[in-house]
């Protein structure tokens, strides 16, 4: 697929933010932009770590533009000495800040508030998968891992799980309703002032194509389900690795 379409889809998808330089931007690196995206601003501009090119941000997407504005790279970007992905830092840091601005108060959230890790899931409620990890979802809890649910409906925007979502979400008690609904009860319909739009909006922009897909509390995208034991023996080593208390 051609650069700007790829470009096009992450930009289309997300709101217009205004660019976050904390430094002069080269006048052709802003023409250069501007001719790939019209009309719409970079999340963020920023010189970038290799030598003569600037980091450009497009909701999830990153990418590199020269100084001079003639050329431009889309990939990964390797730090050999360390032998560090720099790029993939990047789309991490990228993912959090994203989840951050949705806020907690927008999302279904299941566990401790001093969790040890926090999870967040796109899910679908028809999706068997989302199902299988709801159940897990109390054992999630006591081993410490918050789990925080966005919306997905995989089928989109007035589909049959979009109008059951929406009805959880407009629910006295939103949280037992997911529950129920992953049950299969019914769940009585609702409507009322709903992020279900917005986050399903939000997983297109961070490259969610199915569900459950899971963001680590590192950034980390992980699509499909993950068995508990398993995710929880991810997120111990990863701990480890950090050299992380009790990891």
């Amino acid at each position: 697929m051609h650069l700007r379409h790829l470009l096009a889809m992450a930009v289309l998808a997300s709101s217009p933010v205004l660019a976050t330089a904390q430094e002069a931007v080269p006048a052709p690196v802003t023409e250069a932009l501007n001719r790939l995206i019209p009309g719409t601003p970079p999340t963020s501009v920023r010189a970038g770590p290799a030598p003569g090119y600037f980091e450009v941000i497009y909701g999830p997407e990153v990418i590199y533009v020269s100084a001079d504005g003639l050329y431009l790279m889309r990939g990964d970007l390797i730090d050999v000495k360390t032998q560090t992905n720099l790029t993939e830092e990047r789309r991490l840091s990228a993912r959090l800040k994203s989840l951050a601005e949705v806020g907690e108060d927008k999302m279904l959230v299941f566990g401790p508030k001093d969790a040890k890790h926090t999870v967040t899931v796109f899910t679908d409620i028809d999706c068997p998968y989302c199902v299988k990890l709801h159940q897990e979802v109390p054992e999630l809890n006591r081993r410490g891992i918050k789990v925080r649910y966005l919306a997905f409906p995989r089928a989109g925007l007035n589909s049959p799980s979009y109008r059951k979502t929406v009805s959880v979400w407009c629910a006295a008690d939103r949280n037992q309703a997911l529950t129920d609904a992953k049950a299969g009860k019914a769940v009585p319909d609702a409507t009322c002032d709903n992020p279900v739009a917005d986050q399903y909006a939000l997983g297109q922009r961070l490259g969610v194509t199915g569900t459950p897909t899971l963001i680590l509390d590192d950034g980390q995208l992980v699509p499909g389900y993950v068995p508990a034991a398993r995710l929880v023996q991810a997120l111990d080593a990863a701990d480890k690795a950090a050299g992380k208390p009790g990891g």
